[in-house]
């Protein structure tokens, strides 16, 4: 049998061994966000949350949560990257204020008007030039507070492990709040709907996107930032 010291010897090289074994998931998972940050985010700092969130991991995980280490290091990883970024957010406050103009400007012509509107039309209700619109536009692309994590009351890839589950009435919120957001995009305008396809569902960039569209990646960011402005107008009120 084991003294104390012996099982506490073998329970750290089991978790240097999961590190050792599992460190391409840090670059992987980095290299993935980054590609959707500002240029600002060095992919550095990212891997070295990752890895805290992979030591930590190794450290925690016991194999009895009906998850693989895989899987449950990989929603750690995220997370700690995830966490980092909040931490040392980048957006100005004046851009997320900006922001939010442009979000309820959205969703009162809207709701006003009943359709969905033109970039035209939010501009000249902001009282702004198209070319001022479209730079807060493409800032709401960057602005950490339009992340689709959070737009999301789920996120897909950290789907909630055993014990971690939400209550039947947190339940039931939160498929609410699914519905919603799958039909605000469903009716987006076309354009800014292939966009988001595109981002989320196929992961191309957005230089990849505009190629894909004949435009420029800058008119990408504005697409992509005013899809999501809608978004987020779309579920103001369900979330009030």
């Amino acid at each position: 049998m084991n003294s104390p010291r012996e099982y506490l010897e073998v329970q750290r090289l089991d978790q240097d061994d999961l590190v050792e074994r599992y460190a391409h998931l840090v670059r992987r998972i980095a290299y993935h966000l980054v590609g959707r940050l500002p240029a600002s985010v060095e992919v550095n700092d990212l891997m070295q949350a990752g890895m805290i969130g992979l030591i930590e991991a190794a450290g925690k995980y016991t194999g009895d949560r009906g998850a693989s280490f895989e899987t449950y290091a990989g929603i750690r990883i995220r997370g700690a990257m995830l966490d980092e970024l909040r931490r040392t957010d980048w957006v100005p406050r004046s851009v997320h204020r900006k922001v939010r103009d442009m979000v309820e400007t959205i969703r009162q012509l809207e709701a006003r008007l009943g359709r969905r509107v033109r970039d035209t039309e939010i501009a000249e209700e902001m009282g702004l030039g198209l070319d001022e619109y479209h730079r807060i536009a493409a800032e709401a692309a960057t602005c950490r507070m339009f992340s689709m994590d959070e737009l999301s009351p789920v996120d897909s890839e950290e789907s909630p492990l055993p014990g971690d589950e939400k209550s039947p009435e947190e339940g039931l919120e939160a498929q609410d709040i699914e519905k919603a957001l799958a039909h605000a995009i469903e009716t987006l305008p076309d354009r800014e709907k292939l966009v988001m396809s595109l981002y989320y569902s196929d992961e191309l960039n957005l230089r990849e996107i505009g190629e894909v569209m004949g435009v420029s990646e800058s008119r990408i960011c504005q697409l992509h930032g005013q899809s999501l402005a809608r978004l987020r107008a779309d579920l103001a009120d369900l979330r009030s």
